[in-house]
């Protein structure tokens, strides 16, 4: 700590060496009592190792000339004088002086290892230091910011910038390259008009070490993106292959009744009244495969977020009723709207398919009942019920039945099950027109399918 702390003033260093000089000459008139006065001035080199650790070299030297004046004038004969009686004493004299100023410069050299020591440690903790905060961060640019004040801080600077592109200097900032094998990785920014000592220090280390960590925090973060792309692309893959595998089984059930239905058309010995019912089952598969192509469609456009609504100004009553007109001739529905009800501005045709589907769903699950459909004025919003009597949906699966392709358990098992786009699509539709879908189920009371949607002059939430 003595070697590595900063040097005391000047002032403070004049002050001590005087008064070590003054002790170290009174230390010596009782020892010369027990020995020979030539063999004392040793006593002075205490003084002159403290002066020269805390102060350097110069300091050092200046000690031991003053210590060999003193020692000189108070105590070889004759005292009081700067004169030497005794050549032997000469060479006494000569000896210390040249001790001191040896023990000066080592004290100079120690000190200054220390510091270089000390220097190449803090070099060291603060390259671990960025490397840490590099690595930490998920992205490379957020990093530079902390480190730029770190490194303002460690070198005493106003400021310090990094960039990871080529930037240019001028007459307030100085532009240090940043090179890693030969590839500019980045730039590092600094006051212009720094002290050389400071900006040498910058390009010796500083700017080596950190090339090297942001060369490797730039390869990471490279390697990272590579790594989700990748996994993005797996699980892309995943999802290809079962979404293909569900539609293709979709696909075939209806292709392979109306082909089924058509040759069996062409047999002649098929009656009138079996030809109208095969006919009939054709239109009905045909209407069935046309409608899962269309929720395709529908559901590829909504989330390639190309399905931008065309609001009008549309009677709940008219969206309904288009709604009811695509449902089978044989489902039945309970339908009850307020009178008093006022428009919505929404696109009729969106509106239209998403309630069509959670009135086709309800159909499939109503067991044969009547599906309720209710509509009425919740304060600022339209409200829609579609309700059925079926089976329920347990509170796990209420909000996965809003993916595509979901099929809750059990369902897959029904006549003319669905083909998990339905609810997905009415959902995207009732969202984009600035509306909300929920489902409210008590597991064997049935589902209840709640739209709202903003009344003409309000916005939705």
């Amino acid at each position: 700590m003595l070697l590595r702390g900063r040097r005391p003033s000047l002032l403070v260093g004049v002050i001590v060496t005087v008064v070590l000089v003054g002790v170290c000459t009174g230390l010596v008139f009782p020892l010369k009592r027990v020995t020979t006065v030539s063999s004392l001035g040793v006593v002075y080199l205490l003084g002159v190792v403290i002066v020269s650790a805390y102060w350097g070299l110069w300091f050092g030297v200046a000690m031991s000339v003053l210590s060999a004046a003193a020692f000189n004038f108070f105590h070889l004969p004759p005292v009081g004088r700067f004169t030497i009686a005794d050549s032997r004493n000469w060479v006494a004299l000569g000896a210390f002086l040249v001790v001191a100023v040896a023990t000066s410069t080592v004290s100079e050299l120690a000190r200054a290892r220390a510091a270089e020591a000390e220097r190449r440690r803090a070099e060291a903790d603060l390259t671990a230091e960025m490397a840490q905060v590099l690595l930490a961060r998920a992205g490379v640019k957020d990093a530079l910011v902390p480190i730029g004040r770190r490194l303002a801080d460690v070198f005493g600077l106003a400021w310090v910038s990094i960039s990871l592109g080529e930037q240019g200097g001028d007459a307030r900032r100085e532009a240090i390259p940043l090179l890693a094998d030969g590839r500019r990785v980045g730039t590092l920014l600094i006051p212009a008009g720094l002290r050389p000592n400071v900006t040498a220090r910058l390009r010796e280390w500083l700017v080596p070490a950190l090339a090297a960590v942001l060369e490797l925090a730039l390869e990471r973060e490279r390697l990272v993106a590579e790594t989700v792309q990748t996994e993005a692309l797996r699980r892309s893959d995943a999802v290809k292959t079962a979404v293909l595998r569900t539609v293709s089984h979709d696909l075939r059930s209806p292709l392979t009744a109306m082909v089924a239905a058509g040759a069996a058309v062409r047999a002649p010995e098929v009656t009138l009244a079996e030809r109208d019912e095969l006919g009939g089952l054709v239109v009905e598969e045909g209407a069935r495969l046309s409608r899962l192509i269309e929720n395709l469609l529908d559901l590829s456009r909504l989330e390639a977020q190309a399905a931008a609504p065309q609001p009008v100004e549309c009677s709940v009553e008219e969206v309904i009723d288009a709604a009811l007109a695509a449902q089978p001739s044989d489902a039945v529905f309970d339908v009850r709207i307020d009178p008093a009800l006022g428009s919505v501005r929404a696109d009729f045709m969106q509106v239209e398919r998403a309630l069509a589907n959670l009135m086709e769903n309800a159909t499939r699950h109503s067991n044969g009942t009547p599906v309720v459909v209710r509509a009425r004025a919740a304060g600022e919003r339209v409200v829609i019920r579609v309700v059925d009597r079926g089976a329920g949906i347990p509170r796990v699966e209420q909000e996965r039945i809003f993916q595509p392709f979901y099929r809750a358990p059990g369902g897959a098992g029904e006549a003319h099950a669905g083909s998990g786009l339905g609810l997905a699509i009415a959902k995207g539709f009732i969202e984009i027109n600035g509306g909300r879908i929920a489902v409210e189920s008590t597991p064997g009371q049935g589902a209840s399918f709640v739209v709202e949607l903003p009344l003409v002059g309000e916005t939705g939430g």
